[in-house]
């Protein structure tokens, strides 16, 4: 697969319209630099470092507030901003995004945080997890490549979403998945109709098939939205960014604590941020941004290898309930302890009763029902201000990632009926109902 993103929009087509230029120039190592065009790649044929897209940065500098405010109500209000998905029609889209940044003043209060604490709930978009975001921009670029079918590895809640993007557009898609994840997260790909590879074996295991699979001439036509359109792929996280700057009116908060597996999300909000102080969109706070990442103690190796003040990630075989969190061998570790370090952040993990626990303070105070993911970031935010790495009279935004109803056997034995009484005033009034 040859085809270079964008490569049959003629300049003609794209000033006659009113869609914004692509402003993606290129896809650059992240390690020695190198530059290649933008096609289907993922690793450098140099030193086979990650790649990423690099931008236009004339291209970035012409978006505005206005341009942005005057878009649709999802991700693509920020199309002038992605490397796919200017021209409306060449999306492959649920049209996630814009969810809510929901206050969360009695969680701070429980915590000792005397700061603005927000929750960002991406458990609102169409499958339930950030990961429309990431699919959305992914797919519409593979389809700008030439892919006919949609792939991926995933520990649940990509194989949802890429499954549902595949069923709105017409295309095949099959999916791998470690055979073990939660029953929620197989029935909601299944239900979509495409192929669900089920595999005897860890994330990490499914990865590395998958990473087979994209080099056999069976798959040349497919895209794998985490393998070879991974660099597309990854810039739809950045959106997670955006939209929290804007939804603060154009400022970037001053602590974000993010879920991490393979650490990409965390480096892409961070990267985000950037980008809005580059372009001139927003002023960065007067002291930095500072990162904080979340781990689960079943899946740790960023964290430890923080704590171990060792830029050497070990791979570890990943337990507990975070299973969406559970990469063992994440690829982009390096570049989250590159941003933590910088920005002057900290990283925790939480063991499953901690992240048990921290899933219900969190529908207790807030009203939102995460998954595993989110109970770990919970559980850290509340670590790190009792260890005093995060400062609670800064303002601080959290990231919830995922529904919890797809992983509700967490907490299945530990919530339930307060009360349980005959349909009679007597037996109310004996069970203490009324007082």
């Amino acid at each position: 697969m040859t085809a270079i993103l964008g490569e049959t929009q003629s300049s003609a087509t794209a000033a006659d319209s009113d869609a914004p230029v692509n402003p993606a120039r290129a896809l650059v190592c992240r390690g020695c630099g190198a530059q290649y065009p933008l096609i289907a790649q993922h690793a450098c044929y140099e030193c086979f470092g990650p790649l990423e897209v690099a931008y236009d940065q004339e291209a970035l500098a012409k978006v505005t507030r206005a341009d942005i405010e005057a878009g649709p109500q999802n991700i693509w209000r920020y199309a002038a901003l992605l490397p796919a998905g200017q021209d409306p029609a060449t999306r492959v889209t649920l049209d996630p995004g814009l969810t809510p940044l929901v206050a969360a003043p009695h969680l701070a209060a429980e915590l000792g945080i005397t700061a603005p604490l927000w929750v960002k709930d991406d458990s609102a978009n169409p499958t339930h997890s950030f990961k429309d975001r990431v699919v959305s921009v992914a797919l519409t670029a593979a389809r700008g490549l030439g892919f006919n079918r949609f792939a991926c590895a995933s520990t649940g809640n990509l194989a949802n979403s890429v499954a549902a993007h595949a069923a709105r557009a017409g295309v095949p898609s099959i999916v791998f998945i470690p055979a073990d994840l939660e029953q929620g997260k197989i029935i909601t790909t299944a239900v979509y109709g495409g192929d669900l590879v089920a595999i005897d074996g860890s994330y990490d295991d499914v990865n590395r098939l998958c990473g087979e699979l994209v080099e056999t001439d069976e798959f040349e036509d497919t895209a794998f939205v985490n393998v070879n359109v991974r660099p597309y792929y990854a810039e739809g996280s950045k959106t997670l960014g955006y939209e929290v700057a804007e939804q603060l009116g154009w400022r970037i908060p001053e602590q974000v604590v993010i879920p991490m597996a393979s650490g990409e999300l965390l480096t892409k909000i961070d990267k985000a941020f950037s980008e809005l102080v580059e372009i001139g969109l927003v002023e960065a706070p007067a002291n930095g941004w500072k990162v904080f990442g979340a781990q689960s103690a079943g899946c740790n190796p960023i964290a430890t290898a923080l704590h171990n003040d060792t830029d050497t990630i070990v791979p570890v075989k990943p337990t507990g309930i975070a299973k969406s969190l559970n990469i063992g061998d994440p690829a982009a570790g390096v570049y989250a302890l590159e941003a933590v370090r910088r920005t002057g952040g900290w990283m925790e993990y939480a063991d499953d009763d901690e992240i048990r626990d921290a899933i219900r303070l969190l529908a207790r105070t807030t009203g939102v029902f995460a998954e595993t993911a989110g109970g770990v970031t919970v559980a850290c935010l509340r670590k790190l201000v009792a260890s005093g790495r995060l400062d609670p009279t800064a303002e601080t935004v959290v990231y919830n990632t995922g529904e919890g109803l797809k992983t509700i056997d967490a907490v299945a034995s530990l919530v339930g009926p307060t009360y349980r009484v005959k349909p009679s005033l007597k037996a109310a009034r004996e069970a203490g109902l009324l007082g």
